[in-house]
């Protein structure tokens, strides 16, 4: 029994999500104000009120991210606003179709004030598509599960002078400039295969 509970405890951590890995706040406003990448866990108490997004909650210098679910196979066309094209490299508008199993993530940068960001991050599984737009991050909210109150949905939405570049198979950019609620955005991934079992969205 005692050798059976290690090996337990030894296979468990294999069992990660699709996860953002790291990430680096590389220019504006917020790195010459001492700014850094913070991966958030859920349920996160850095906000205020805690584990709340999208309404000042975090009017910081900061560029945040936190896993949401994972390994999903989605059961409606998913709209995303950058389009992967598989070799590292993303362009406009495009659907993710039924049947593709994904990872869902979510970066944003809420500062105090009106404020130029520039960063990286890195995920552990290929990018499918990014969402930008206010519309689209409600329709894919189904993908978040993981108990944070997401507010303002109307108004989550990029503009147009903000930028987010797939870079590679694996990590985004951002060159965005935040004021009153901030800027967000939700990266979808790919299966990530250390993941567990692909579950339905109507299955829950």
């Amino acid at each position: 029994m005692k050798w059976g509970a290690s090996l337990l405890l030894l296979w468990m951590p294999c069992l990660v999500f699709a996860t953002i890995v790291e990430g680096t706040v590389t220019g504006g406003d917020s790195l010459q104000l001492g700014g850094q990448f913070i991966k958030l866990a859920v349920p996160f108490a850095r906000s205020s009120p805690p584990n709340t997004v999208g309404a000042n909650t975090f009017n910081d210098v900061n560029l945040y991210g936190f896993d949401e679910d994972q390994n999903i196979e989605i059961t409606a066309p998913l709209a995303v606003d950058i389009m992967a094209d598989g070799k590292g490299g993303g362009g406009k508008k495009g659907v993710i179709p039924v049947g593709i199993t994904v990872a869902s993530h979510y970066v944003f940068f809420d500062p105090a004030k009106k404020q130029r960001q520039q960063g990286e991050i890195q995920f552990d599984s290929m990018i499918i598509g990014v969402i930008t737009k206010g519309k689209n991050l409600a329709l894919s909210d189904h993908l978040a599960n993981t108990g944070v109150n997401y507010l303002n949905p109307g108004l989550r939405g990029l503009e147009p002078a903000d930028m987010v570049t797939i870079t590679g198979l694996q990590s985004i950019s951002v060159n965005w400039v935040a004021a009153s609620p901030g800027d967000y955005i939700r990266v979808i991934t790919a299966f990530s295969p250390g993941a567990a079992e692909p579950i339905r969205a109507n299955e829950r």
